[in-house]
Formats: structure tokens, sequence, C-alpha cells
């Protein structure tokens, strides 16, 4: 299986460095959800949206974002760290956002069996400009999401040490 591995000079995939951000708080081996923190360890791509309305399919495995399509990040209900539809009472991201960061979305398995407060919504997408943080997720420019989204598999393990 492909793997790719977050170093000192962005994420390495291909023999190719591509810059990208992590979170504010930095990496953890302790992740919990809104620490900002991107988790330490083995992920692995188990999903790809993109929004049709933005942009072609990047790959014959990508499912639409339509609008109503949201994940859940509430540690308190059943659905937490999973997709939902609204309406939606829980606490939740909307992934077909009115900026472009979701417009292309690779899913990670992180926290994958939903453990409460272990972090929810760990994806990569495009970032709001260079060196801009984000809330744990790995963030490309545009483009380089698009090419690593055409790369991708489900079962591309991301190396995040």
């Amino acid at each position: 299986m492909t793997t790719w591995i977050l170093g000192h000079r962005g994420l390495l995939v291909e023999g190719r460095w591509l810059p990208c951000t992590i979170g504010r708080g930095g990496k953890t081996s302790d992740k919990r959800e809104g620490d900002m923190a991107s988790p330490r360890g083995l992920w692995t791509v188990t999903g790809l949206l993109y929004r049709p309305d933005r942009m072609a399919r990047p790959a014959p495995w990508a499912e639409p974002i339509l609008p109503g399509d949201l994940w859940s990040d509430d540690p308190a209900r059943a659905e937490y760290n999973r997709p939902v539809r609204a309406p939606y009472t829980g606490s939740h991201e909307e992934l077909r956002r009115a900026d472009p960061l979701y417009d292309l979305v690779m899913i990670t398995d992180w926290n994958a069996d939903a453990v409460p407060g272990k972090g929810s919504a760990i994806f990569l997408h495009q970032w709001r400009r260079p060196g801009y943080p984000t809330a744990g997720c790995l963030a490309f420019r545009r483009d380089r999401a698009r090419w690593l989204a055409e790369r991708a598999r489900p079962g591309t393990v991301i190396r995040v040490g």
C-alpha cells in the first residue's frame, strides 16, 4: 500500500514534497476534540468528497458533497465522527461551505471507532493560505490537493510523526 509521510518540509508523496499546514495546536500523541492539533500516528484514507458545482470529479471513487451534508463532531451523539445530513441538532461541521476549503476532502480513519472526545473530522483539504493552520487537518494549495486526490486510493496510509 502507498504511504505518504508528513515531515518538516510538508507531505512526501511519490518522492515529491508538498507544502502543507497542520493543526494550530501542532502535532499530538494525545488527540482530544477541540485541541486544534494534528494527531500523530498512521491515518488511512477512507473516502474522497468533492463539490460537483465547483470542480470535476477528481477520481472515480469520489462522492459528491451535496447541500445538507454535514459531519458530526458532537462526542455526546451516536453519530460522532460520522457524516450526517441536515437538519441535525448536534454539533457539526458543514461539508458544503461558502469558502473553498472543503471543495475537495479526503476523509481519514482517524478515530474510526468514534471514541467520544478523541477527535473528529481529520481530513486532507485545501488551505486558506500558506502557513494558516487548520483545526487538526492537513491542508494544501488547491492544485496540490487535487493532485493528491488524483493519486489517493482507499487505504492510502499517511504517517504523521
